[in-house]
């Protein structure tokens, strides 16, 4: 009955060969030898045994490779229930196969090496509940319906339970701040339940932030498969009527469609094992302590396992009933991530994108780790506006005091809004006096070019290619990325100058000299621009092309295009959103890094209010005063109480931890660890930048510099799946972003190269080779 065909009969890792990573790239099978007629269920069987093989911690890995299968080719009962003996039978044969090669030539180096790898396939396929694994492949394939609940007559605890929250949304202070990274779970558990106006009860089926613990390449293995009561003195009633089975450490109630568990260390009294029980007889009484109860569908063992990470556990939970019911709780829905992205796309334009095409949901974040609906944490290394980390406490503490004291606008006269500016210039060098608050970079840049015309009388604006500088008419005007605005050629205004982008690495000119090539290349345009009549009122850039992937400004660039600029009556403004305020380690803002360069307007924003509204532009006076000719200017939340308050606090956190030093610390040892990498990856063409704003760029020749661009997109993919949040930028989107938070620590840079290693690795194993240049 189980349908046959013709079968390759071995595919494994050893004979599928990618070119480059799907989509784009092509798979490919090698090795034919083995191909003959059989059961076509015996062709997933042996791929799955390879999927064993790579992780035979975990036999649930194997089922999305059957989901899989069964789309093209739906599996009928039969093949399902025949599945698992068969990758028993691979793995004892793989054995088998490996001692009579041996036999038969004692110096096969290979086929000795080998055998670890067969012996892990059978003691893995062998050690796995079978049973329990097909009776949840039939479900989730929809060969029979989800097991029912049985109908529960009485609810079983004697008194009301209450649920607390452990979960990844909770807002209880023993929650807060991050102590579940410092705590033990079995300690903070307890305190929590302490917080229960009555007996506590944590839910089952969801993610317990308190054994999410610290970013690794690993799950955090935090989901129950039950529901935990924290008993003194409770009894607990048959929910149903069932037969009573005694159990180490548990007593289980069995009807003949569900199987009942309690689990406990202190007990009163239990009935006889055996014995039968109606509904609402006393199933255990006198009980104290934590109690673990599960529900399962009858057919399913009586000593299942407590937590599951989320991979399993959305496979394994068909083996699971909820309980809730059974002692009288609300049913707890996860959130549905498919829902969330259709809701958000019902009244969210479009045009404001998400990152990944199935985003994980966030729900919570901590220093320099953002943390999932499933209660994974993942580092943060794209996160350039949280500067000072996620849920940082001071920052929440500030800002709910100045809310519920003042929050106005500037045209009110308070002293926080004097206090932030006089923070902000006591960081810049002598001459720059007057500061201009706004709500984000795109608006700060867009009040630079204002300021910048109206103190010139000019009207252009110079600017340089790959770069990106905001959304507003005038800064997506100076924009050039075409990563960020495909039709920025076609679309640009006539008063806006692009200039090459100085990338020293892969442009037109490159090596030691490429930073005056370029800057004679830009001041041969100023001139040509002069001489057409054209009035420059001012040159804006990047001291470091961040939007490019904080691509080095070569030396003497900048110095020399102010100056030219200068000469022409025109200004110099230096976009710092990105890679200012410290994030380059050594120096505060990124300008300083270039020697004798200073410019005549700043902008900046994102890390200067950690995430809030916060944007300035920072100026002389006689240039902010120009714009008096025009009128006043007023941004009704720029420079808000609120604002300027956050803005201070940010400022205070940032000197009293150490961020900028961090930052250079950080920085040094992620630049060490790319560059081992780089040795051992030939897809590594570079390492861009400094401090903890860096880009790799991937190339798929370092000949030929050509852009691993699907390489990326897959690896940042991969990154996901081994707990790090990357993306790719630059106009050829083969750049991985590297700016996390400023609180980044040793913990999340060693995360975050393993993590890159091992994908990498994976890459390579997979048939990925460089190309010829």
């Amino acid at each position: 009955e189980l349908p046959r065909q013709a079968i390759h009969g071995d595919l494994t890792d050893d004979n599928l060969v990618f070119a480059r990573p799907l989509p784009e790239g092509r798979l490919g099978v090698i090795d034919f030898g083995d191909l003959h007629r059989s059961w076509r269920v015996a062709e997933l069987a042996v791929s799955c045994s390879f999927v064993l093989h790579r992780n035979p911690e975990n036999p649930y890995a194997v089922l999305p490779l059957v989901t899989a299968f069964a789309r093209e080719a739906p599996l009928t009962d039969a093949e399902v229930r025949t599945l698992w003996p068969l990758i028993v039978l691979r793995g004892a044969v793989l054995v088998v196969s490996g001692f009579q090669q041996l036999s038969v030539d004692p110096e096969n180096e290979y086929a000795r090496e080998r055998m670890d790898a067969e012996w892990r396939v059978f003691s893995a396929a062998a050690a796995a509940p079978g049973s329990e694994l097909t009776e949840i492949l039939l479900t989730s394939l929809g060969m029979r319906g989800v097991p029912a609940s049985p109908v529960v007559q009485v609810s079983s605890a004697s008194r009301p339970l209450h649920l607390v929250d452990v979960g990844v949304r909770a807002t209880t202070p023993e929650l807060s701040e991050g102590q579940w990274r410092t705590q033990p779970p079995e300690h903070l558990e307890a305190e929590l339940a302490k917080t229960a106006p009555g007996d506590a009860a944590f839910a089952f089926g969801h993610a317990r932030l308190t054994r999410s613990g610290a970013p690794a390449l690993t799950e955090p293995v935090n989901i129950p498969s039950f529901t935990e009561v924290f008993a003194d003195d409770l009894s607990f009633a048959a929910p149903f009527s069932g037969v009573v089975h005694h159990a180490p450490g548990r007593v289980v109630l069995e009807s003949s469609d569900a199987v009942f568990i309690l689990a406990a260390t202190q007990w009163g009294s239990i009935p006889s094992d055996a014995a039968v029980l109606s509904a609402g007889e006393t199933l255990a009484s006198g009980v104290h302590g934590r109690v673990r109860v599960w529900l399962r569908p009858a057919g399913f063992g009586w000593n299942p396992t407590p937590f599951f990470p989320w991979s399993q556990w959305r496979w394994a939970r068909h083996g699971f009933l909820d309980p809730h019911e059974t002692l009288g709780l609300p049913r707890i829905d996860d959130p549905d991530r498919d829902q969330m992205l259709a809701e958000r796309r019902r009244g969210f334009a479009a045009v404001q994108d998400h990152y990944w095409k199935h985003p994980p949901i966030i729900e919570r974040g901590w220093r320099d780790t953002l943390i999932d609906e499933h209660g994974r944490p993942l580092v943060d290394m794209v996160n350039n506006v949280s500067a000072v980390g996620h849920g940082h406490p001071r920052l929440a503490r500030a800002a709910a005091e100045q809310w519920s004291q003042l929050n106005t606008n500037s045209r009110f006269l308070y002293r926080q809004v004097a206090e932030y500016t006089d923070r902000l210039l006591s960081t810049l060098p002598e001459g720059f006096d007057t500061v201009l608050l706004v709500n984000s970079g795109s608006e700060a840049v867009d009040l630079a070019i204002r300021l910048a015309r109206a103190y010139t009388g000019g009207t252009d604006v110079a600017c340089v290619r790959e770069s990106y500088h905001g959304w507003t008419l005038a800064s997506d005007a100076v924009s050039t990325a075409i990563s960020d605005n495909p039709l920025a050629e076609q679309t640009r205004p006539s008063w806006v100058h692009p200039f090459d982008a100085p990338n020293a690495y892969r442009g037109r000119h490159r090596g030691a000299q490429a930073g005056q090539q370029y800057a004679q290349d830009a001041v041969a345009e100023i001139r040509r621009l002069s001489h057409d009549g054209v009035r420059l009122a001012a040159f804006i850039a990047e001291p470091r092309n961040g939007n490019a992937g904080a691509v080095e400004v070569p030396p003497g660039y900048l110095a020399t295009v102010y100056q030219a600029v200068r000469d022409q009556g025109g200004v110099a403004i230096s976009d710092e959103v990105q890679v200012g305020f410290g994030r380059q380690g050594d120096v505060f803002w990124g300008f300083q890094q270039h020697e004798g360069v200073v410019p005549d307007i700043i902008t900046t924003a994102k890390a200067i209010g950690n995430g809030h509204p916060l944007g300035a532009v920072i100026t002389r006076r006689e240039i902010a005063q120009a714009l008096s000719r025009q009128g006043s200017f007023f941004s009704s939340a720029g420079g808000s109480t609120l604002s300027a308050r956050i803005g201070i606090e940010v400022f205070d956190i940032m000197r009293d931890e150490s961020l900028q030093h961090n930052a250079e610390v950080m920085g040094r040892a992620l630049s060490a660890g790319l560059a081992q990498l780089a040795d051992r990856h030939p897809i590594i063409g570079y390492c861009h930048g400094r401090g903890l704003y860096q880009g790799l760029e991937l190339v798929r020749s370092r000949d030929s510099l050509e852009p691993a661009v699907s390489e990326t997109a897959w690896l940042c993919d991969r990154l996901l799946e081994l707990g790090v949040i990357d993306q790719p930028t630059g106009d050829r989107q083969n750049i991985l972003k590297i700016k996390p938070p400023l609180c980044i620590g040793e913990e999340g840079v060693a995360v975050f190269l393993a993590a890159l290693d091992e994908a990498l690795t994976e890459l390579e194993d997979s048939g990925w080779k460089e190309t010829a240049g």
